[in-house]
């Protein structure tokens, strides 16, 4: 066993010596108040079991669980620790309750705190059953999370294959093509007569051999659509002829002369003569003026 596990064990054999002593000083006191609630002599026993030995489990819960499940040990524990010194404290103060001369559930002299006080001794019991046995059962249905064990070397192994296997894949290149070759017969002596001409092969015309095609990594092509760098070109410009100010005015009284004025805004008026936004709401202003000016005249 090497020293550090020495060390751990002999932490942990101090923490059990320590948490024993508690329970035993804490023992009579619990033991008394339970005596003062109505307990008989072993229920008064084993009340301290009931309280301290609940604080132990949840601490022991704490240790297992995880998420929620560990916070809701922790709450129990820290509310049993908390329930456990009120008890103490009271059985310090009271002196009668070392006797067990006190009377029968009354553990204050004051009767909000000594129904209080009351309600807490003999309620713990009942959650140390509730509690325990929730603790108990998200202890067991508890599934610890699986670790990893992939290791660096795995990783960069698996890398350098990757990289191997690329890198020795070999070039494929066509099969060369030999030329066909016409071989013609030799020719045969018909009669007294000889061939005079030596018979030749003659070969055919033979393809030039197929270039490799080399592979590249072409860009892939952007769907977004390419805006227009430096001027536009002449044919692409309007052919509309510019209009002037008047003629612009005349047009925009002629299509909002039925329009009431509610409908005279800027957007309308650019919309209907197609004009810029600026040019819209000057005439909107100038048609809107001359009918407030011809309703001023008419009245």
């Amino acid at each position: 066993m090497s020293l550090h596990r020495k060390g751990r064990a002999a932490l942990v054999l101090a923490l059990v010596a320590v948490v024993a002593m508690a329970f035993r000083v804490s023992w009579n006191a619990l033991r008394d108040i339970a005596g003062a609630v109505g307990a008989d002599d072993t229920a008064a026993m084993l009340y301290p079991f009931v309280v301290d030995g609940l604080m132990a489990l949840a601490l022991i819960a704490t240790l297992v669980l995880t998420g929620d499940a560990r916070r809701f040990a922790l709450r129990v524990l820290g509310a049993y620790t908390v329930a456990s010194l009120v008890l103490n404290y009271v059985h310090g103060l009271v002196p009668e309750l070392h006797g067990r001369t006190v009377d029968w559930g009354r553990l204050a002299d004051w009767d909000p705190a000594n129904w209080a006080l009351v309600l807490l001794a003999t309620s713990l019991p009942v959650g140390s059953i509730y509690f325990g046995s929730d603790l108990v059962a998200k202890v067991l249905h508890h599934r610890p999370d699986p670790i990893p064990t992939v290791s660096m070397n795995a990783e960069e192994s698996t890398e350098t294959d990757m990289k191997r296997s690329t890198a020795d894949l070999a070039v494929s290149t066509p099969a060369p093509i030999t030329p066909n070759v016409t071989v013609l017969p030799r020719p045969v002596a018909v009669g007294f007569l000889k061939s005079t001409l030596p018979a030749k092969p003659l070969p055919s015309i033979a393809p030039a051999p197929a270039a490799l095609i080399e592979r590249r990594a072409v860009a892939a092509e952007s769907t977004r659509p390419r805006r227009a760098t430096g001027r536009v070109p002449a044919v692409a410009k309007s052919t509309r002829p510019k209009r002037t100010p008047d003629q612009l005015l005349a047009e925009a009284r002629k299509v909002t002369a039925d329009w009431p004025d509610a409908k005279v805004t800027g957007e309308g008026i650019r919309r209907a003569i197609h004009t810029s936004p600026a040019n819209a709401r000057s005439l909107r202003d100038t048609i809107l003026a001359d009918r407030a000016a011809t309703a001023a005249e008419a009245e």
